[in-house]
Formats: C-alpha cells, structure tokens, sequence
C-alpha cells in the first residue's frame, strides 16, 4: 500500500471536524443569544451586559432593566434573597440572567454541581435614573438638571429657571420612583411681578324737576287765605317763582340739575412669585360694637374698619413668561347715606366696588378683568286729587320730576416681570419738587421749586426704570 497525500491545499479530516465544531458553537451562541433577546421584558434592552460573578462582587441595575451574570465553572444550584426585588433565570451553564423588579438590595449565592460555593454578589436594584434623564432632555430641554441616585431614591439637583419648571421636574421623576425623590434643585433667579391695576369709574346723573309747589286763595279779609300744598321734595335746591291772578296765588318750582363723578385710581404692588402681596391706600374708620352686658350695663367696644383702594394678589411665573394671577382688587369709600344712627352716634356706610377672579397673562398684556354698565332711572308725580287729572288746567296742579344716574366701571390688570435696580436708576416725586427758598417764597411768591430731574443710568430692559410713584404737574 501507498500512502497518499492528500494534494496541497485539500483539507485534512481533523481540520474539517475542527471547522464543522467552530460553525456549530457560532450558530448555538447565536440561538442562545436570539432566546435571551426574547425572553426579556418589554422596555429592556436587546443585549444585556455582562458582570463577572466573584465574592464580593455588586450587581448594580435599574428597575426592569437586566444584565448577565457569569461564572467560571457550571453551575448547580442558585439560591436568591428575595425575589421581590430580582429574579434570575439560567441561561446556559456558566451564566444567569438578572432582572430588577423593585428598587431594593439582596444577594445571589450561586453553588456549583458539586455543592460548592462559586460565589456571592449583592444585587442593587435602583430606579432607573437613565430613562429619567432621557425624558427630561426631552420634555425640558433648557433646564440644567441632574439625576443621582442614592440607596432606593433619585436625588433632582442643578439649577431651573423657575419654580414652576421644578415641580414640573418633581412631577415626571415621581414616576419612575414614587415617594423616593429628594428634591435639592435651586431656581435660578426669584422672579418678582409688578401688577399694575387700574379703577376707572364715571357716574353721570340727571335731575329735572317742574310743577307747582303751593296754591293759595286769599279770602280778603284780613290775612284769611286757604292753601292747597302738594308733597314737595324738600331735599334739593330749586328755584321758586311765583304768580297770581287776583286772589289765586300759585308757586313754581322748576330744576334741572347735571353732574359727573369720575374716579381713577392706579395701584402698584410688586411681589415674589407664588407669595401673598396685600395694598391699602386709605384709612379706617371706628363702629361701636356692643358687648355681653355685665350686672345690667352694656359695654360698648370699638372696631375699625378699612377703606379705601386695596389690592391683594397672588402671581406664580409659569413656563415661557406665562404668569398665573389670584387678584383681588377693591375701592371702598366713605357713604354718609347709607349709614345708620345709634344713641345718637352717626356710623357711615361704605361704598364699594369689589373684583376677585384668577387669569394668566403674559409679561406686558393687559386685560379688562371686570365692568360695570348700570343705569337707574325714578320718576315722581304728585299732583292734588281730581285736579290734577284734569286735561290741560291739570299741569297747574302738579308737580313732576326724575333722576337719572348712569354708572360705568372697570378694573385693568397689567402683570410686569421685574428686577431690582441700582438705586440711583428711580426717580421719586420728590426728586422734582424742592422747598423754595426765602427769596422766591416771600419776594417771588413761589411755594415750590422745580428742578431738572437727574440723567438715569442706563439699565437693561426688565427692571422699573423711570418714575415711582404720581407724577407731579
């Protein structure tokens, strides 16, 4: 027999079982891979990484997220210390699969075929803080926050622009882990509105009045007369004539009467967003109060009441300049009309215009956020029985008049962001306005003097520049 060598470049047996092996392992690695793949949960990842198993050794992964565990030898049996916080599932011989299922730490022990001990690893689940940034990225893409983990919280820090992006961020973060957030976020800067409000009201009212006031008959004799007097009002001012055909003399009275009340008022208040601001521009005035009677003596307290123009309001900065306003505006004064006497003490009423709503506005926009249109109209007719029902010598036995008042009202809103300012950039009422001084009070007879008022630095727009308070004419 002749040995034959195989020709140069044809395979050798061994090495084509060589091959045959290789191309096995890679299509069984690829199975296996493909079955882990699939086996996972939804929202984890394709591959999961991979950690080495030594005594020791921590496992760190985030809730619903998983990694694989391997070891150097197969293995027999595991033992896990709560599977409420992982799970475990063999994937081959030599290697586990790790799921968190609840923020918290336990430990796998993992035992060979032979009862030894391969390994112990503390397993930390945690919540998972990736996705969280993730979704801040996307939903705040301006804001600077970072996210930490500490134990079985998420700890929020960096800086926001406002307090309303930092609940916005607290909000999304208690979903991926409820009840174990640790807010330690700073706003960036405190934002402050001015709310300017404006009360302008109008009344206008229209009193006429005309007819006879008395008719007398003298008889003659002496100062023997008989008189015939219809209810006049007595109230106002009118003006009176008189006239007389013989013994028959009649009283005129005739008004007409126009007025117009205009009332402006312009309060100003700043305040920090998401804190109370309170305004009163007025006084108070005192209402006896009686109290319990004490051995048949009643004591009387007294009570002050306020009046006057008052402002109260609640701004919060929302996203992209949007401010939430709670406002409450009001304008009261004094009524002598509407007051009461008691024991000879008179105590006035009050007059009142009152608002309170909630709106958003945007830096600068103004809105009408409340009117009033209303018109009273009241007539009177007093005439003398019969004769005033007369056809036409009826006018001569009556007397007829109205009063007509018309009111408008509205309340503007105008929300301003600001910043302070140097000092020297607001100007006062009293910056223009000075004492005058000897010469133009007594030989002038100036009781005021007026100056140029100062040049303002230049500031950058946002803060208040220029006057505070009325301007003086």
């Amino acid at each position: 027999m002749t040995d034959v060598n195989p020709p140069m470049g044809t395979p050798q047996p061994a090495a084509l079982s060589l091959a045959l092996l290789f191309g096995l392992i890679q299509r069984w690695g690829l199975l296996a891979a493909a079955l882990l793949s699939w086996s996972q949960p939804f929202g984890a990842p394709a591959f999961a990484a991979e950690t080495m198993a030594q005594t020791g050794a921590v496992m760190t992964l985030a809730v619903n997220k998983s990694q694989t565990l391997r070891v150097g030898r197969p293995i027999g049996k595991m033992a896990l210390g709560s599977d409420k916080i992982a799970d475990i599932v063999p994937v081959s011989a030599t290697s586990v699969y790790v799921l968190g299922k609840a923020a918290g730490a336990t430990n796998l022990s993992i035992f060979d075929r032979a009862g030894g001990l391969i390994a112990v690893v503390d397993v930390v689940v945690t919540p998972d803080a990736d996705s969280l940034k993730r979704k801040l990225a996307e939903l705040l893409p301006t804001e600077a926050v970072g996210v930490s983990i500490a134990s079985d919280s998420l700890i929020l820090e960096g800086q926001v622009s406002s307090a309303a992006a930092a609940e916005r961020v607290a909000a999304i973060a208690q979903v991926f882990a409820p009840g174990k957030i640790i807010n330690a976020m700073r706003v960036g800067s405190p934002q402050q509105v001015l709310l300017e409000v404006r009360f302008a009201e109008m009344t206008r009212s229209t009193v006429k009045a005309l007819g006879l006031s008395s008719i007398r008959y003298s008889t003659g004799a002496g100062n023997d007369s008989l008189g015939i007097f219809p209810p006049g009002n007595t109230t106002r001012d009118v003006f009176t004539g008189s006239f007389a055909f013989g013994n028959l003399q009649f009283q005129l009275d005739a008004l007409e009467q126009q007025g117009l009340v205009r009332t402006l008022a312009q309060p100003n208040l700043i305040a920090l967003s998401g804190e109370n601001a309170y305004f009163l521009a007025g006084g108070e005035f005192p209402i006896p109060v009686a109290s319990n009677q004490v051995g048949g003596i009643t004591t009387v307290t007294i009570e002050f009441k306020q009046f006057g123009v008052s402002l109260t309001f609640t701004p919060t900065v929302l996203e992209d300049g949007l401010i939430n306003l709670v406002v409450a505006p009001e304008v009261s004064q004094l009524d002598p009309s509407a007051g009461i006497t008691l024991s000879q003490i008179n105590i006035p009423g009050l007059r009142v215009r009152r608002a309170r709503t909630t709106l958003e506005l945007r830096d600068g926009q103004a809105f009408a956020m409340a009117g009033l249109i209303q018109s009273d109209f009241q007539d009177t007719v007093r005439q003398i029985p019969l004769l005033g029902r007369l056809p036409i010598f009826g006018t001569l036995f009556r007397s007829s008049d109205y009063d007509r008042t018309e009111r408008e009202l509205v309340m503007m809103v105008t929300p301003r962001i600001v910043r302070p300012v140097a000092p020297g950039a607001l100007v006062t009422p009293l910056d223009r306005v000075r004492e005058p001084g000897d010469f133009d009070f007594f030989l002038n007879g100036r009781w005021e003097k007026r100056v140029p008022l100062p040049k303002l630095p230049t500031t950058p727009p946002g803060g208040i520049d220029g006057d505070a308070g009325p301007i003086v004419r």
